[in-house]
């Protein structure tokens, strides 16, 4: 890789009593690449991920983006600075409509207080621009709509909008077809695609011709430690990785 990595973790290490739910895991995603980040259920995936929102704080290690230390950094700070997580689960305001979801993440990302919240109708900039990001997600049709009353896949669609919203360098993707059949896989697919323009990613998936068919590079964690990193077809041939995971899963 030419350019310098925009996320590189050094020995990052989380523990639960006797239990390294990530061992010592060194790890680089580069700028413009989709990382998948695969492994056993149990492996340390999501462990790692939300030691990367800062979510969880690491016991020891170190992370940096954009090459600026950002282990100390709340969850809050550091997706002002771009580092954006998507959830396993939905989280979203489910009794707000789509547009004032949107909204709401545009003034979050903006650091604006919540005190004196009003629908996106009543700002039309922020109107406008929550509409902009509904129609590139192909939602503008459902503006008005509460999210409760959306598809699974929808909802799960809304979510990678809300991540949009604060303009993100790297967006931390955690099983976005979780839950959804063949079709809405295909929706979620084409626009992880498109949000690859313009951020990077960092996806756990578990559906092994997504991830193949997406990822530029993957790293394969096994019972906490990182054992490969490396191109898709390297990845596919390592004995290490077949013995340990994709054998089982992958052929």
């Amino acid at each position: 890789m030419s350019a310098p990595p925009i996320l590189q973790t050094h020995q990052l290490v989380k523990r639960y009593g006797e239990l390294l739910a990530t061992d010592h895991v060194s790890l680089e995603v580069y700028p413009n690449e989709i990382h998948a980040l695969i492994g056993p259920n149990g492996a340390g995936k999501t462990t790692l991920v939300t030691q990367l929102s800062g979510q969880l704080k690491s016991d020891s290690g170190e992370l940096f983006f954009e090459g600026q230390e950002v282990s100390h950094l709340t969850m809050h700070e550091r997706v002002q600075k771009g580092l954006v997580r998507s959830y396993q689960i939905t989280r979203l305001f489910k009794t707000m409509t789509c547009l004032d979801n949107i909204a709401l993440a545009l003034q979050a990302q903006r650091g604006h207080s919540f005190s004196f919240w009003k629908p996106a109708a009543h700002d039309r900039a922020l109107s406008e621009e929550a509409h902009h990001i509904l129609s590139d997600i192909g939602l503008e049709h459902r503006h008005l709509d509460l999210a409760q009353t959306l598809s699974h896949a929808e909802q799960r669609i809304l979510e990678l909008g809300l991540a949009l919203a604060t303009n993100p360098k790297l967006i931390l993707l955690d099983e976005p077809m979780a839950g959804t059949g063949a079709q809405e896989s295909e929706r979620i697919i084409a626009l992880i695609e498109r949000l690859n323009t313009t951020a990077a990613i960092l996806l756990i998936e578990h559906d092994m011709d997504t991830v193949f068919r997406l990822a530029h590079r993957l790293s394969v964690l096994v019972s906490g430690q990182l054992i490969a990193s490396g191109t898709p077809e390297s990845i596919r041939l390592d004995p290490a990785v077949i013995q340990a995971y994709l054998g089982d899963v992958h052929t």
